[in-house]
């Protein structure tokens, strides 16, 4: 499985970015795919996921501001952040949830204030 991330960026405080994961090679071993970040020295969070049937979970900081969709035509995940704050730069890292944990390269994600 491969996970290719896309759409980080900088913005202003109040602004929106929106994150792509684009999965492939064996994707049916996925359950589940989701976003994580990290800043410089902490551990990686979970920020966002959704199951294959659909069902999200969300980080208690950023949710109303997140929101996780997907589009199983394209194998493709979702990451709209609306409403970002300073708090919210970080690396973004997309996931799937399978036999492993998958992982894609990160984007950076710069909110200023």
């Amino acid at each position: 499985v491969q996970l290719q991330a896309s759409g980080g960026g900088l913005v202003q405080a109040g602004g929106s970015l929106r994150l792509s994961c684009a999965a492939s090679g064996n994707i049916f071993s996925i359950n589940a795919m989701g976003w994580y970040r990290q800043t410089p020295g902490k551990q990686r969070d979970l920020v966002a996921a959704i199951s294959n049937g659909g069902a999200t979970s969300y980080v208690g900081s950023v949710k109303g501001r997140f929101t996780i969709s997907r589009d199983n035509a394209k194998n493709t995940v979702y990451l709209q952040m609306d409403s970002l704050k300073p708090e919210d730069t970080a690396k973004y890292y997309c996931w799937g949830a399978g036999p492993i944990n998958y992982w894609g390269q990160g984007t950076e994600v710069t909110v200023s204030s």
